[in-house]
């Protein structure tokens, strides 16, 4: 029955301690500040809370006599939030280049079912009637601002020699006006019927022979690099083309992949939807482009995040029995003071207190140290990936402060792990025991 009783014990601690962990890592910043100042409250204004701060002082100002056990705690612990902080910048890096490549007043028009635009056909017919709704805004001609673009995959060889894939999209003039904050920042436009490419930065940073005056084969063609544009997002990964040229190379006919379309209000795109459901010869469906570049970095988003925590969450395994092991070191250094203030009346929740605070503060600035070093390592970093699977996307590392917090927040909750059982240790530990033994 003893040893029952001792198994449901544990059992509820444990679920106690996963529920603790849980709630920590998911609560908000103003909750945990909350709780911060409550504590820092109790530390003040309580007998027990002021004994607790007397013996967090006395064990800080021992850690210098244990520089080496405790640099395992901030050392392991650095290596936990800076592992998992670069992981999950690679993440908010990709969402963030993908996702602001779209926006609310613009639409993007695809063949029905189909989830990309690689995976799209729109015919000139289609095209034509798109161009037509109402809700499409006008420029001053009177020129529908909607432009029907084609996007293949191209082969080009990287930087680093391996033969990589590359997007081509194929463009009109219009392309430009729909997209007013592109910006072009070094050479000219591509001219109408010749093999001339703009190449975005991003492209021009991972592929050889994307610089101005340079020539590359794409396909059975030789084409020359005639500018450079800059996006801040996915296009930045580009390379584009006249829209008959890119058709006539690859053999595309006067079909399209899409139509990108300015609404002439955010408003606008239920009643554009409604036009385009409402015309029997159209088969296609549409969606802003805000929402069509954040359901493209969806998949790949979480996948890179879940890489990141399963990862972190090994490491933190072995951070903690690191700590644990530090921290039970530090109570059986201590075992005679620790007696020694139990004896003349402090209380074993302020010894507790005081463990898992010294455990805390070490994991503090493990957790300050790996955010620092990723921050300074991989903030603006610059990867590629594959993007629908088939060309390659340029985009940077975000360390962002969410994420610096995030792992503040795990490097916490590992030193509240590892100090638990320790000062429980500590809190029960016979007084006569502990002096016997010293």
């Amino acid at each position: 029955m003893t040893a029952l009783k001792k198994l449901l014990r544990g059992l509820g601690l444990f679920l106690l301690l996963v529920a603790f962990l849980a709630a920590w890592i998911f609560l908000p910043w103003q909750a945990l500040i909350g709780i911060a100042v409550l504590f820092a409250l109790w530390m003040a204004l309580t007998r027990s809370g002021r004994q607790a701060a007397s013996v967090t002082w006395v064990g800080v100002g021992t850690l210098r006599q244990r520089l080496g056990a405790s640099s395992v705690v901030v050392v392991g612990i650095a290596g936990v939030v800076g592992v998992l902080v670069a992981l999950l910048a690679m993440a908010e890096g990709y969402r963030h280049t993908v996702s602001s490549s779209g926006s609310d007043d613009t639409a993007i028009v695809l063949r029905g079912g189909s989830s990309a635009e690689l995976m799209s056909v729109v015919s000139r017919d289609a095209i034509n009637a798109i161009e037509r709704a109402p809700e499409v805004a006008r420029d001053a001609e009177g020129r529908p601002l909607a432009s029907a673009e084609l996007v293949v995959s191209a082969n080009v060889q990287r930087r680093d020699g391996e033969d990589g894939s590359a997007t081509l999209r194929g463009v009109g003039d219009m392309a430009w006006a729909v997209r007013p904050e592109l910006k072009l920042v070094e050479g000219r436009r591509f001219e109408t019927g010749r093999r001339e490419l703009v190449v975005g930065t991003g492209a021009r940073r991972q592929f050889q022979g994307l610089d101005p005056g340079k020539e590359i084969r794409l396909g059975s063609q030789v084409w020359t690099v005639v500018g450079v544009f800059e996006s801040n997002d996915a296009m930045a990964s580009e390379m584009w083309a006249d829209a008959e040229v890119v058709a006539s190379t690859f053999n595309r006919g006067s079909s399209r992949a899409s139509v990108f379309a300015k609404l002439t209000d955010p408003k606008a795109f239920n009643a554009f939807k409604a036009t385009l459901a409402a015309d029997p010869r159209l088969q296609v469906e549409a969606d802003t482009t805000a929402d069509y570049f954040a359901a493209q970095s969806e998949a790949l988003t979480n996948v890179l995040r879940i890489i990141g925590i399963v990862v972190g969450s090994i490491m933190a395994i072995g951070a903690v029995f690191g700590a644990l092991n530090t921290m039970f070191a530090t109570v059986a250094a201590r075992a005679r003071e620790i007696a020694t203030l139990r004896a003349i009346g402090f209380r074993g929740m302020p010894v507790v207190v005081a463990v898992m605070l010294e455990t805390m503060l070490l994991a503090l600035l493990g957790g300050l140290l790996g955010g620092l070093l990723a921050w300074l390592v991989f903030n603006g970093y610059t990867a590629s990936t594959l993007a629908g699977g088939v060309a390659s996307l340029s985009f940077e590392f975000r360390v962002s402060p969410e994420l610096l917090w995030q792992g503040l927040k795990w490097a916490l909750a590992i030193g509240f792990v590892g100090g638990l059982f320790p000062a429980l240790r500590a809190a029960t530990l016979p007084v006569t025991d502990a002096l016997r033994a010293m």
